[in-house]
């Protein structure tokens, strides 16, 4: 009795679909897959959850909002300066490759699967879309070139609305009630549609940043405005043509996300909070869908379909698009295996399939396990194998070992340079191209920006960094810094400057040194000649005896272990060193050698 009440319904949707991540980042798996075995056990498994038994008529309007949000989530991430690695390659497979695919998928479904043609073609457009929820959390894992990322990322949200029209477009067609069906006049119609859909998601996406801007929206009502501007765009362009919202909301991110907002912190909130609970609950309704009567159509042709899609569809699709082209062939290898499946692809098949199913075509209802059983089979394939085939391929870039320093003043510099001399790859960021000027002077690499809004945008790959090490003038920044890269990284990652104790600070990373100087006593040390000086350690010298032989008030850094392994010396953190392990240590300025005092010349005498 208890779980008949819907509210208790929509606690278990919570509940599965963020545990679901929650333990999917624990264990490094792609969520997705967790979240499928967790609405298929509360659905068709145990019968807890029915969607079409609990929220009925609502069940099609709550799946395409969220599938609104999440788009326009996915658009808010691209931003134009990726393309400087990838808009070569996005554009081959956008025009050439979309195409190919749909041809190629469509060929698939009429003669492995056995759906009709219409229907096929209708299945063949849907199935480019290259699922943009999967792809994402899967690229935080991966260290591959920025070309791979980038191109991945951005054909996975640009072609999810396009396969959606082409849905739209192949269901108009077999639709269309009479013997004077005409395409162009039908291609006409959804190509209008569709350039009205785009401009009105143009303006809306300049109508909030303007509002933004200029002070009209006031800080906390901004998601919400945002969350009712995306509904409102998506419902509108979707009483004009359905599914042509899909392209509404997700220019209108694209915009966003290309004009300075000023409002970094409520799109971060939107982006990091909304769309991840919307991800998880949608995903666990979609899955509790599914029934047995429904698995049990699942036919053993449906494997051969399966097989053609991961082994012939999608590689022959990327190499025909990518050929001729600058990017290296291993590259375009890794790229043409992985393209997993998600939300949108099963959202939009189970829309499209009711709507068959009541015009009455044959075989509409084998449409629902067949893009279930194509997100399984991709996911599991390509999530689970990218990781070995970057590595085969030699495009993945391993462990990072390299160090960023937030913050361009003097004592970062200083550091950099002894970490370069080290070995170790260095980085400075700082929001101040003045600041960064002495930096690039010892030919260090810099980042000019926020590194918050670098890493909140992914347009930083935060994996080639083994250490962070927040030492601005601010010390609520440098919390903030380890406080929000901590989840991604690691709390073991990430250190900053001793904290200033008049303004009551407390920290969120580890204090770095044992004595946890603040940044202003340590650009004052520097400035007064202390200087970095690194000891190898051996059986015969060892960690005893550096201590012994260590000069007053020097103090280690950090510990390099075998491999560039570099941990630091913290207020609560004490590194052991081996034989062969090198200290980095900060030692103040050798006294001046004391001399004796010259004899007085002696008086001269009278003559």
């Amino acid at each position: 009795m208890l779980f008949d009440s819907l509210i208790v319904k929509l606690a278990l949707i919570g509940i599965l679909g963020i545990g679901a991540q929650w333990i999917a980042w624990r264990i490094n798996r792609p969520a997705i897959a967790l979240m499928l075995i967790a609405g298929i056990i509360a659905g068709p498994v145990t019968g807890l959850i029915d969607p079409q038994r609990d929220f009925g008529a609502l069940q099609q309007p709550i799946i395409k909002l969220a599938v609104a949000v999440i788009l326009f989530e996915g658009g808010l991430s691209l931003n134009f300066r990726e393309l400087r690695h990838a808009g070569g390659a996005v554009l081959r497979l956008v025009l050439v490759g979309v195409p190919i695919g749909w041809g190629l998928g469509t060929m698939a479904a009429h003669y492995a699967a056995g759906l009709p043609l219409g229907i096929s073609a209708l299945f063949g457009g849907i199935l480019v879309v290259t699922g943009p929820t999967v792809i994402g959390p899967m690229l935080r894992t991966l260290r591959v070139p920025n070309t791979v990322r980038d191109t991945l990322k951005w054909e996975g949200i640009v072609n999810d609305p396009i396969g959606a029209l082409l849905a739209v477009a192949i269901f108009a067609y077999i639709s269309y009630i009479g013997p004077d069906r005409d395409a162009v006049a039908i291609g006409f119609d959804v190509a209008a549609a569709t350039l009205a859909a785009g401009g009105l998601g143009a303006l809306l996406g300049f109508a909030m940043t303007s509002a933004f801007r200029r002070g009209y929206i006031p800080e906390y009502l901004k998601v919400p405005v945002v969350l009712v501007a995306v509904i409102a765009g998506f419902v509108a362009a979707d009483l004009i043509k359905h599914e042509t919202g899909l392209i509404t909301v997700t220019i209108m991110g694209v915009v966003m996300a290309n004009r300075p907002t000023q409002s970094t912190a409520a799109l971060k909130h939107f982006k990091e909070d909304l769309a991840v609970l919307l991800i998880s609950g949608v995903f666990i309704i979609l899955s509790a869908t599914l029934d047995w009567s429904v698995i049990e159509r699942f036919q053993a042709r449906f494997v051969i379909f399966l097989l053609l899609i991961l082994f012939v569809v999608r590689p022959v699709t990327v190499l025909v698009s990518l050929m001729f082209s600058a990017m290296p062939w291993r590259e375009r290898l890794f790229i043409a295996w992985i393209a997993p499946r998600g939300i949108v692809a099963i959202a939009v098949t189970g829309l499209f399939a009711l709507r068959l199913e009541d015009f009455g075509m044959r075989d509409a209802d084998t449409l629902v396990p067949l893009v279930f059983a194509v997100v399984i089979t991709t996911i599991f394939a390509h999530g689970f194998s990218a990781t070995w085939l970057a590595r085969w391929l030699g495009i993945d870039k391993g462990k990072g070992d390299g160090v960023l320093l937030v913050g361009a003043n003097s004592f970062t510099t200083a550091l950099g340079v002894a970490l370069r001399d080290l070995g170790l790859s260095v980085t400075v960021a700082d929001t101040a191209k003045f600041a960064l000027r002495a930096v690039r002077k010892k030919e260090l690499e810099v980042h000019h920006g926020d590194i918050l809004d670098e890493a909140m945008q992914d347009s930083i790959d935060m994996l080639q960094f083994q250490q962070v090490i927040a030492a601005t003038d601010s010390d609520s920044y440098n919390a903030l810094v380890c406080a929000d890269l901590g989840p991604e990284m690691g709390t073991d990652k990430l250190t900053q400057t001793g904290l200033d104790e008049v303004r009551l600070s407390r920290g969120r990373g580890h204090v770095l040194f044992n004595d946890g100087p603040t940044i202003d006593e340590l650009q004052t040390r520097v400035a007064a000649g202390w200087t970095f000086a690194k000891t190898k350690l051996s059986d015969v010298y060892g960690y005893e005896q550096y201590r012994e032989r260590l000069s007053d008030g020097g103090t280690p850094l950090g510990v390099l272990k075998p491999g560039n392994r570099l941990l630091l010396f913290s207020v609560t953190s004490r590194p052991t060193a081996e034989a062969g392990d090198t200290i980095l240590s900060f030692l103040p300025p050798e006294p001046p050698p004391v001399t004796a005092p010259k004899a007085a010349d002696p008086a001269p005498q009278p003559a």
